[in-house]
């Protein structure tokens, strides 16, 4: 039994170093050097190369090496027979809350457009917005969903949430169900999209959802790129219903060049690193669920593959 590591940034060795370093015992590989194909039982992803998975004759376990495995799904060469895994690391979602605050502060004090009026050589004060003038509405309530509300509500934030099904958080009034979808909408001043991206969820941040928040609502996703349409989002900026919007996923990333949000005054970006999983974190569940495919237990933190989550 072996361990195959396929992504395709910089990181592969740090991974390989970071599992031998849990357990020494472990026969691990890059997926970039010849290893054993028959001898390899989990493979270890993140953005893999469409088409990389296949060609393993006794994988048992695919692992997602963060919370996210939608680009998974969109693989049709992936073997779909074999169980998913995904990380649930609580840095993940404690470090989506902090930028998650630290983007609607900014918003609440205009600080992203002092900074582009400093560009410009312009003195011009602006009102601001206080915590108590605005709600707080979360797509998605999974883990990062729920603690990001809960960590809002703690700083005086009015804060609401949708998701699927119902759910239960202290201190968030929760919607559920597509019903109950325009109401959440209505009434929300500053929208988090948090949702797994889906069949279901591809495209929602689209015109007719975001038509129904409030004129002057700011809308941050953090989730991935395949929720937004981005036309949808600049016409809606551009003619006033929407204040702007800030951006850390995109359907294509890096984000060309040539894409009007580079140099739109009323759309901030983060490079896709609102979150990213913290290796010390997230080994010891990889290698424990390595361990129970060893022994034929059950896999942690499953994926629904009915849900796609």
């Amino acid at each position: 039994m072996a361990i195959v590591i396929i992504r395709q940034d910089h990181k592969i060795e740090l991974w390989k170093k970071a599992l031998l370093k849990a357990d020494s015992s472990l026969e691990v590989y890059s997926f970039l050097e010849e290893h054993p194909k028959d001898e390899i039982t989990m493979a270890i992803t993140w953005k893999h190369p469409s088409g990389s998975l296949s060609g393993y004759p006794n994988l048992k376990c695919i692992a997602s090496a963060g919370a996210g495995v939608d680009y998974l799904f969109e693989d049709a060469t992936r073997p779909n027979d074999i169980p998913i895994t995904r990380i649930v690391d609580p840095f993940l979602a404690s470090d989506m809350s902090e930028h998650v605050l630290a983007v609607i502060l900014a918003h609440l004090k205009n600080l992203n457009a002092y900074k582009a009026k400093q560009i410009a050589n312009v003195w011009e004060p602006m009102e601001y917005l206080r915590i108590k003038d605005v709600t707080i509405g979360i797509l998605g309530l999974g883990e990062l969903g729920a603690l990001t509300g809960t960590d809002l509500t703690t700083y005086g934030f009015k804060v609401q949430g949708w998701s699927r099904s119902a759910k239960n958080i202290e201190n968030v009034t929760t919607f559920s169900g597509p019903d109950s979808l325009s109401k959440f909408l209505e009434s929300t001043d500053v929208l988090v999209c948090l949702l797994p991206l889906t069949p279901a969820t591809e495209g929602i941040l689209n015109k007719k959802l975001l038509s129904q928040l409030p004129k002057n609502a700011f809308v941050i996703n953090v989730a991935r790129g395949g929720h937004l349409v981005d036309e949808d989002l600049l016409e809606l900026i551009d003619n006033g219903h929407l204040s702007g919007a800030c951006l850390d996923v995109y359907h294509t990333e890096p984000l060309p060049m040539s894409h009007p949000f580079w140099n739109h005054q009323k759309i901030h970006m983060t490079p896709h690193y609102a979150s990213v999983s913290d290796t010390n974190s997230v080994i010891p569940q990889l290698v424990e669920n390595y361990k129970r495919l060893q022994s034929g237990e059950e896999l942690q933190n499953k994926v629904d593959m009915n849900k796609g989550y």
